[in-house]
């Protein structure tokens, strides 16, 4: 096992992996800039080093500051978390060029997982139905119409790089096509560096469905159920829960049995999520998948019983999954809402000071944050401050239990989106099961938003 591991992270997921390591034995080693030199997870760390100013530019994604703060602090390996530098496979080469092990998949299946189009050829090629679409990336015009003849309106143009709804473009008909692909590849080389695109079926109202899967060193895949993510504005998941109310037993086998036969084949380790859509036929396609931990992660947690955050620490020291994992039994039904700094009503990103942050207990009920009174938000990072995660005997249980901890959960000196959230859960048909990707907007919408 690990002596010591560098968190290369900042805020919930960065103190998240550092009680991992405290459970473990292991010591632990922040980083962080000079924005977040109070924050929690450089108190809670056992050594801490600034590597840089607030911009993530020259801090959390400075590839050469990170591996010198390794160096100093002699770590054994590097957890990444989730954003950031997780699925930065020049990174997982670079750390292994330094003989510190990245706790993640290889460089060789973040690369290949990355490009989504090659993702999604491989996974196509291995038995795994997904979205009709161009056989790779689109190189010019005449191939862009051929493609969007093949496929049909409405079509949607991704960047083969993307991620977080960036590099993408919903095509409803021939005359809004060319504009469209332009504009993803200029989108996608600002935001990826790469211009390449790939066009797909556009699913006009899907559900958004993945999987938990864990891979260890010596051949062996698990799949930890599925998670319901449908619940999402621009992309950007706002509600997860597990399992999904539209899935059945049968189908969660037979799915999972084809995700793990893919993942054995392509020598798949650690941490996962391979990501569905569901029309509204009930037919699922895979889309993507992310190398790297969730931060919709604790939903699994809490129906499985299982520590993903350890499994990802014990695999990448060498355990075989059986000892990794240890028991699984699926069980109740967990809801996760995702709390962020800024305005519940126009979303714009709320900074500064918190003067009250009260959480909720109680039975089923787990908070994800770094947050605290008399902390400060800064501008420079993602919106989202805490989570809210809990679990019932079942769904309904688990929703009664969620708006309960909604309306105890205090926080005071910035915007939150805490309102919205208790509008959601309040909704008769989130209650009912029955809502896709575009839920938030008839949602919003219903109120005149």
């Amino acid at each position: 096992m690990f002596q010591k591991i560098l968190v290369a992270n900042r805020g919930e997921i960065a103190l998240r992996v550092i009680c991992a390591c405290k459970e473990l034995g292991i010591s632990t080693v922040a980083v962080y800039s000079e924005a977040d030199r109070n924050s929690l997870h450089v108190r809670f760390a056992d050594e801490a080093v600034c590597i840089g100013p607030p911009r993530s530019s020259e801090s959390y994604l400075n590839i050469p500051q990170v591996i010198s703060a390794a160096e100093i602090t002699n770590v054994d390996a590097i957890h990444p978390g989730y954003g950031f530098l997780s699925e930065n496979a020049n990174f997982a080469k670079v750390c292994e060029a330094s003989e510190i092990t990245f706790i993640g998949p290889t460089p060789e299946v973040i690369e290949m997982m990355g490009e989504k189009d090659r993702a999604r050829r491989e996974m196509k090629s291995l038995g795994v139905a997904t979205v009709p679409g161009s056989d790779g990336v689109i190189e010019g015009e005449d191939q862009l119409a051929k493609e969007a003849k093949k496929i049909g309106f409405p079509l949607i143009i991704k960047a083969s790089a993307g991620g977080g709804g960036r590099g993408m473009r919903v095509v409803h008909k021939q005359e809004e096509l060319l504009n469209a692909y332009e504009t993803a590849r200029s989108e996608a080389q600002q935001a990826f560096g790469t211009p390449d695109v790939y066009a797909e079926k556009f699913i006009e109202r899907p559900r958004h469905i993945e999987f938990q899967v864990l891979g260890d060193q010596h051949g062996k895949v698990l799949h930890l159920g599925e998670r319901e993510c449908s619940i999402q504005r621009r992309h950007q998941k706002l509600v997860e829960e597990s399992p999904s109310p539209v899935m059945d037993a049968k189908r969660r086998k037979d799915l999972g049995a084809k995700v793990v036969r893919a993942l054995e084949k392509v020598g798949y380790t650690n941490a996962g999520t391979v990501e569905f859509l569901m029309d509204e036929d009930g037919s699922i396609y895979f889309i993507e998948m992310n190398a790297r931990i969730q931060v919709e992660h604790p939903v699994t947690e809490l129906v499985t019983g299982v520590d993903l955050i350890k499994a990802q620490i014990r695999i990448a020291a060498g355990e075989n999954l059986d000892a990794a994992v240890g028991e699984m039994n699926f069980s109740g039904h967990a809801i996760e809402c995702r709390i962020n700094a800024e305005d519940p009503e126009t979303f714009v990103p709320s900074a500064g000071r918190i003067t009250t942050f009260q959480a909720p207990g109680g039975t089923g009920v787990r908070v994800d944050s770094a947050a605290y009174a008399d902390a400060v938000i800064p501008p420079y990072y993602d919106s989202m401050i805490a989570k809210l995660i809990v679990k019932g005997r079942d769904r309904a249980e688990a929703i009664g239990r969620m708006k309960r901890a909604l309306e105890m959960f205090v926080i005071e000196g910035i915007k939150t989106s805490i309102p919205l959230h208790r509008r959601i859960l309040a909704d008769s048909e989130f209650a009912a099961g029955r809502f896709d990707t575009h839920f938030i907007e008839r949602l919003l919408g219903s109120s005149g938003k």
